[in-house]
């Protein structure tokens, strides 16, 4: 069956529906990934936004329940140049249009990804729909036009759990986990929790919007602020909240939770031209000298020039665009990062980042 993609300037790009039949829409962004597309699939950090793969052949692996980031899929639509409808691998459990079909994604196939891609790089993230119920673009495109703009966005409310909860974490963590660390949750992915429970953590997950004191009254031994979706800059409570706890419990952020904590240091971020998705950014860290090669996914990013830098080091700078990757606060016990130092499948380049906060929350205790 036919479907059209159609972005908010206008173009628009014929392709064949996969996945559930409908229409959906949202920012339209490309993932450089060549594999963990489930993981993908079912990032939160994901939610409002249609993602286009790069690489021309998604699905030759399936999906299974290993391979989930949160219990449901967050992206609003899926694009790929071809979708395999055969699957073959030992952990496989259902068919990759099956998995769409189940949680009824729609998607788009034999679509020109490589124009779709060349197109964002040019014009920037645009809104867009991605349709096999009406096919007429001009409507299409007057319907991009009106969806939900990412500035401004606080997706982060729409995807955090609830209430408070403890991880388990996976069977190859150690039995005697030290510290204790509540992580907010702005969009929280299973892995990272999973890789602070490796690293000897006792994790307690509460909402985003948890008080510091609530938060407080745990007594962790230090504070993890997680990835997530959406404009950083209207989550006004997150950044009172880091405020309230520096200083007073060390504190590791990641993604969005690097830009709230650029924020709550006194900085501002601003929206990237098409923003960093995959797991092949180059990232130096101005510490070692050493590069690290990430799996990233966030469409801002916190302006250097706006820190402080008598009191905020600059620690990692991204090597494509030179933007800020990393920092930590020179008197105070808090450092965060822009990329996903958990990522599976992904570079493992990053995973000292877990005991350099292993570290820090040692230090605080004495």
């Amino acid at each position: 069956m036919k479907a059209i993609l159609a972005l908010e300037d206008g173009r628009t790009f014929e392709g064949c529906t996969f996945g559930a039949i409908g229409e959906t829409s949202g920012e339209v962004v490309f993932n450089t990934s060549m594999t963990g597309y489930q993981e993908i699939l079912t990032d939160p950090s994901y939610a409002g936004q249609i993602v286009v793969m790069t690489y021309p052949h998604i699905g030759n692996y399936g999906t299974n329940e290993q391979d989930e980031e949160s219990p449901k899929p967050f992206v609003e639509g899926f694009a790929a140049r071809e979708f395999s409808t055969v699957h073959s691998n030992w952990r496989a459990r259902q068919s990759l249009e099956g998995y769409l079909l189940r949680h009824n994604i729609v998607a788009i196939s034999e679509v020109d990804t490589r124009a779709v891609v060349r197109h964002i790089r040019t014009r920037g993230a645009l809104r867009g729909i991605i349709s096999s119920a009406d096919l007429d673009t001009g409507r299409l495109v007057e319907r991009a036009r009106a969806v939900r703009s990412m500035l401004g966005s606080d997706l982060a409310s729409s995807v955090c759990c609830n209430r408070p909860y403890g991880w388990s974490g996976p069977a190859d963590a150690p039995e005697e986990r030290p510290f204790k660390v509540v992580a907010y949750d702005y969009g929280i992915k299973h892995n990272i929790l999973d890789n602070l429970s490796r690293a000897a953590c006792d994790v307690v997950v509460v909402p985003g919007r948890t008080s510091a004191e609530d938060a407080l009254s745990l007594k962790p031994d230090g504070v993890f602020l997680s990835n997530g979706p959406g404009d950083p800059e209207p989550l006004e409570y997150a950044v009172d909240i880091i405020r309230n706890l520096m200083g007073r419990v060390p504190i590791f952020g990641i993604c969005l939770g690097h830009q709230l904590m650029g924020l709550a240091f006194g900085g501002r971020t601003f929206k990237l031209k098409f923003g960093h998705r995959g797991g092949n950014q180059p990232v130096k860290s101005l510490l070692t000298g050493r590069v690290e090669i990430t799996a990233q996914n966030h469409g801002f990013a916190v302006d250097p020039d706006s820190l402080d830098q008598s009191h905020v080091e600059l620690t990692h700078l991204n090597l494509n665009d030179r933007t800020l990757e990393g920092m930590r606060h020179r008197s105070l016990p808090a450092f965060s990062v822009q990329y996903h130092p958990e990522a599976s499948p992904g570079p493992h380049d990053s995973h000292y980042l877990f005991e350099e906060f292993k570290r820090l929350m040692a230090g605080f205790r004495k």
